[in-house]
C-alpha cells in the first residue's frame, strides 16, 4: 500500500535522490542497505494535520515513512552521508548522496521542516490553552451572574434567567471536557513519544559507548602494530648494516684471493728460476773436474817437456793463460755461487712470508 495515495491531502515540497540505509537492529552499529540503487526521497506536507513526513518508495516497497518532529536532528557524518533517528519507527535512517551539495540542500530542508513542525506544535498548544482559559472564564462568569439575579431578583426572574445560563454553562462545560480530553490524549501521545525518544537516546548512547570502546580497542591495536613496525624497521636497518659489513668483508676476501693468486704465480716463477739455478749448479762440479784434469795433464806435460825448452816455454805460456782463465772461471763461479745463495735466501724469506699470509687469511 503506497504511503501517499492519489487522493491524499499531502503534497511533495522537496524531492531528491539518494541511497537509503537503516541501522542494523541487532548490532545498532552497522548500516543495512534498504535500496539496491538510488531512489527518490521526498518531503511531504499535510495541510490538514499541519505535519511533515519524509517518504521514499522502492518499487512497491515503502522504505522510508518518517514523520518529522521538533525533537529530531539530521546529522552529517561525512561529506556525502547523513542520518537521523526516528523513535516512532524505532530505527535510524541513513542517506548517501551523489554530491555534497545535495546533502547540504537536504539538511537545510530538514532544518526548515523541523522549525515548521515546532511552530505548528506551539500554535496547537496555544489554541488548546486559549480554549481552555476561555471555558474556565465562562464557567466562572455564569455562576456569578446567576447568584446576582438570585439575590437581587424575584423567583420569577430566577426562573426566567436560570434556564439559558445553565444551557450556556453546560455547553461551555462540554467544550471544556472535549478540550481536556484532547489535551489528555495529546499529553499521553507526547509522553509516549518522549518515552520512545528516551529509549532511542539510550540505545544511541549505548551504541556510542560501544563505538567509543571499539575505537579505543582499535587505537590500542594500532599502537601495538605501530610499535611492531618500528621494531621491524630497526631490525631491518640492523640487518642492512650487517649485509653491508658482509659485502665489505666479501670484497676484502676477494682482494685477498686475488693477491694470493698473484703470490702463487710469483712463487711458481721463482721456483722455475730456482730450478734453472739448480741446473746451472750441477754443471759446476763438472767444470771443476775438468780443471783438475787439465792441471794434471799440464804437470805431465811439464815433466815430459823439460828437455824441450821452447815447447816448455810455449807450454808455460799456455799454462799461464789456462791458469788465468781458470782464475777468471773460479771468480765467476764464486760470484755465481754468491748470487745463488742470495736467491736461495730470498726464496726462503718469500716462502716464510707466504706461509704467514696463508695463516692470517
Amino acid at each position: 500500500i503506497s504511503p501517499v495515495p492519489p487522493y491524499s491531502r499531502e503534497q511533495p515540497i522537496f524531492t531528491t535522490r539518494a541511497h537509503v540505509f537503516q541501522i542494523d537492529p541487532s548490532t545498532k552499529k552497522n548500516w543495512v542497505p534498504a535500496s539496491k540503487q538510488a531512489v527518490t526521497v521526498s518531503y511531504f506536507y499535510d495541510s490538514t494535520r499541519n505535519s511533515y513526513r519524509i517518504i521514499s518508495v522502492d518499487g512497491a516497497k515503502v522504505i522510508i515513512n518518517s514523520t518529522i518532529t521538533p525533537n529530531m536532528t539530521f546529522t552529517k557524518t561525512s561529506q556525502k552521508f547523513g542520518q537521523w533517528a526516528d523513535s516512532r519507527a524505532n530505527t535510524v535512517f541513513g542517506l548517501g548522496f551523489p554530491s555534497e551539495q545535495q546533502l547540504t540542500k537536504f539538511a537545510e530542508k530538514f532544518q526548515e521542516v523541523k522549525e515548521a513542525a515546532k511552530l505548528a506544535r506551539d500554535r496547537s498548544q496555544e489554541k488548546i490553552e486559549t480554549s481552555s482559559n476561555h471555558s474556565q472564564e465562562s464557567g466562572r462568569e455564569t455562576p456569578s451572574s446567576t447568584r446576582a439575579s438570585s439575590v437581587n431578583g424575584t423567583d420569577d426572574e430566577k426562573a426566567s434567567h436560570g434556564g439559558p445560563a445553565e444551557a450556556h454553562l453546560k455547553s461551555e462545560n462540554d467544550k471544556l471536557k472535549i478540550a481536556l480530553a484532547q489535551s489528555s490524549t495529546n499529553v499521553k501521545k507526547w509522553e509516549t513519544e518522549l518515552q520512545t525518544l528516551r529509549e532511542s537516546n539510550a540505545r544511541l548512547t549505548t551504541a556510542l559507548q560501544e563505538s567509543a570502546a571499539s575505537i579505543e580497542h582499535w587505537k590500542k591495536q594500532f599502537s601495538a602494530c605501530k610499535e611492531g613496525n618500528d621494531q621491524l624497521r630497526s631490525k631491518i636497518e640492523e640487518l642492512e648494516e650487517q649485509c653491508n659489513e658482509i659485502n665489505k668483508e666479501k670484497e676484502r676476501n676477494a682482494q685477498l684471493s686475488r693477491r694470493l693468486q698473484e703470490l702463487e704465480t710469483e712463487l711458481q716463477d721463482k721456483e722455475l728460476e730456482l730450478e734453472e739455478l739448480r741446473k746451472q749448479g750441477e754443471v759446476i762440479p763438472q767444470l771443476m773436474s775438468e780443471c783438475e784434469s787439465v792441471s794434471q795433464q799440464l804437470e805431465v806435460a811439464e815433466k815430459k817437456n823439460k828437455d824441450l825448452e821452447e815447447k816448455v816455454r810455449t807450454l808455460r805460456t799456455e799454462v799461464e793463460e789456462s791458469k788465468h782463465r781458470q782464475t777468471n772461471l773460479k771468480t765467476e763461479l764464486k760470484n755465481f755461487l754468491d748470487v745463488l745463495d742470495g736467491k736461495i735466501d730470498e726464496l726462503h724469506d718469500f716462502r716464510q712470508g707466504l706461509s704467514k699470509l696463508g695463516v692470517d687469511n
